[in-house]
């Protein structure tokens, strides 16, 4: 960053313990990722609901729902929605789009549902944020406990493996007149991902960290919590799984 630092407010999200809250809640966040390929993520969601045969009107979760795009679209499939984050200026978008058969939330991924579902979506890479290892074990249980008897849960996660291999450690993303200057790297078991940039005089400065979790380590903690993972996936026309080249894993469990 420019010696003009110096001159200028830095406001970051240093707190690594809930780095996602802060961060998740900025408009640049939005404006960062406003290029997100959503047509894709309907094809996906297509594939899946199909691929489960899950009945009409079926009780779906879109759990770490962001602003309830993908929750939208469920419930344009015909299913009753619940869209569930911890942003709560999330949330407070997504609801503009509520109706008698969507409706959304503010919720911990940590906490069990008192409602059940008949299938629980955790999708985009919305998993592995905490800081202590044992939420993520936490929020597996909360999982499952928040289904019903025939119910499925689907965590999309990216293939670390994959990611990488192909890591691009630095690059400059321009979007809306904003230089967002992005480094990548490995560091203690999480991949990181540095965003800096400046903004009406303002400097900015967010990290974004994700626990490098393998589909080992998603067995091991599945097996712990008593789950049964029952398919696994590479990407989202639901091909098969393989290690060093899917882009994706795609983990349906009970």
């Amino acid at each position: 960053m420019s010696d003009s630092t110096n001159n200028k407010s830095q406001i970051s999200n240093s707190n690594p313990e809930n780095w996602f809250a802060s961060w998740f809640d900025s408009p640049y966040y939005h404006i960062l990722y406003k290029e997100r390929n959503y047509r894709e993520a309907q094809l996906f969601m297509d594939n899946l609901t199909h691929y489960l045969n899950l009945p009409e009107k079926a009780k779906v979760l879109d759990l770490a729902c962001g602003k309830g795009r993908h929750a939208i679209y469920l419930n344009q499939l015909g299913f009753n929605v619940i869209g569930a984050d911890l942003s709560e200026n999330s949330i407070l978008e997504a609801q503009k789009n509520s109706n008698e058969t969507l409706h959304f939330q503010v919720h911990d991924m940590r906490e069990t549902f008192e409602d059940k579902f008949d299938a629980i979506f955790n999708l985009f890479t919305s998993f592995g944020y905490f800081e202590n290892d044992e939420d993520n074990l936490t929020t597996l249980k909360a999982i499952k406990e928040s289904l019903t008897e025939y119910g499925f849960a689907v965590i999309d996660f990216m293939n670390v493996t994959n990611v990488l291999n192909t890591l691009v450690p630095e690059e400059v993303k321009h979007v809306d007149g904003i230089d967002f200057h992005i480094k990548r790297y490995l560091k203690d078991g999480h991949i990181f991902k540095e965003i800096d940039f400046e903004d009406q005089g303002h400097n900015y400065h967010f990290t974004e960290k994700v626990k490098a979790l393998t589909l080992k380590d998603f067995e091991e903690m599945m097996e712990e919590a008593g789950i049964f993972l029952l398919d696994i996936f590479g990407d989202y026309k639901l091909k098969k799984f393989h290690k060093t080249e899917s882009e994706r894993l795609i983990m349906i469990f009970k």
